[in-house]
């Protein structure tokens, strides 16, 4: 529980607390209601139809009637109370990666020179099972998306949460973002969400890992490539770099009304050598996304790095009892109102 948390009664040796607890001091309140009224020569009405209570005529079912509404009262104000059952998912420490993947939207990722099944399909789509890959089999690792293409912005920060992060790369396609490819500026932003100093030492960031996917030469951005790679070295932090598409003319959709009715031929632009150079300089590896192979290196490569001690996120997860008090409560109260109505 954070400092932020509202004050909240734990009982001992129990999962159950109340979270407002200050809400049974009006029980305290309720004997000094009923001496008051026992004390007034005139019928005070303190609670709905509880004047009735003291009326000779119905004296003798005064005292349980008024018991019914004074037991509802109390499991009411117990309701006021919020009683919860807790299940404390405790902070544990464990190994793990911080992986930020920065991902090319551009417009050439549409291009079809991949198959599966017998079909063509475009570099996203063949991608994409080694971005799912990272997700799936890394369940120690927090891992951060970066999208970019002419710009570059963070998906997501880095998160344990996978299952939310899949979800949100489901959604992403190519056009989400200005044409163009702006490698540097993708690499830079990166690097920010990298920018934790609580996981560095010496100067250099530890366990800390960039993925690079693309399939084309940087032609946009403010800062370039080179630069971005210079940065990542001086803070010890690898870039693994993923180059998509096959070399020479590639076939490339035509779209018409939203709809695909052929292809045109356009020549790859993949600068492997930048890659490769922005992979030599941080101390990171160089793939060619050309068969499932590429995600097992990969791996091998990011395995073989050193590991990391972070901090999991704890979690309080609580479920509100209130209605088994309240629902009760108002029964008897009500109950208690009825009897006592005059007659």
């Amino acid at each position: 529980m954070s400092p932020l948390d509202p004050p909240a009664l734990t009982l001992a040796a129990s999962n159950l607390r109340l979270a407002d607890p200050l809400w049974l001091l009006a029980i305290a309140v309720l004997p000094l209601a009923v001496w008051l009224r026992g004390r007034s020569r005139v019928p005070v009405l303190l609670v709905p139809f509880a004047a009735a209570w003291h009326r000779p005529s119905v004296a003798a079912a005064s005292s349980w009637t008024a018991g019914l509404a004074v037991a509802g009262l109390v499991l009411i104000v117990g309701a006021l109370a919020r009683p919860q059952r807790v299940e404390d998912k405790r902070e544990v420490r464990s190994q793990g990666y911080d992986i930020v993947l920065a991902i090319d939207l551009s417009g050439s990722m549409l291009s079809e020179d991949y198959e599966k099944g017998g079909e063509s399909i475009n570099r996203l789509q063949a991608i994409k099972p080694v971005i799912q890959a990272f997700i799936e089999r890394r369940a120690n690792d927090r891992i951060g998306v970066v999208l970019f293409s002419a710009k570059a912005y963070t998906l997501a920060p880095l998160t344990t949460d996978h299952a939310w992060l899949a979800r949100q790369l489901e959604r992403v396609k190519i056009g989400l973002i200005e044409d163009g490819t702006a490698i540097g500026d993708a690499l830079g932003v990166a690097l920010s969400r990298l920018d934790q100093s609580a996981r560095e030492s010496g100067g250099k960031r530890k366990g800390g890992f960039i993925v690079l996917l693309t399939d084309g030469a940087n032609n946009m951005g403010a800062i370039t490539p080179m630069q971005s790679a210079q940065l990542a070295r001086a803070r010890g932090i690898p870039i693994y770099t993923i180059g998509a598409g096959k070399d020479g003319r590639v076939p490339f959709p035509v779209f018409e009304n939203g709809k695909k009715i052929g292809y045109r031929y356009i020549m790859a632009d993949l600068d492997e050598g930048a890659l490769k150079d922005i992979a030599q300089t941080t101390g990171g590896r160089f793939f060619r996304a050309a068969d499932t192979g590429t995600i097992e290196s990969a791996f091998a490569a990011i395995d073989s790095s050193q590991k990391i001690e972070f901090q999991a996120k704890s979690y309080l997860v609580t479920t509100e009892l209130f209605s088994w008090l309240a629902v009760p409560g108002l029964a008897l109260f009500g109950a208690g109102a009825w009897l006592s109505r005059p007659r």
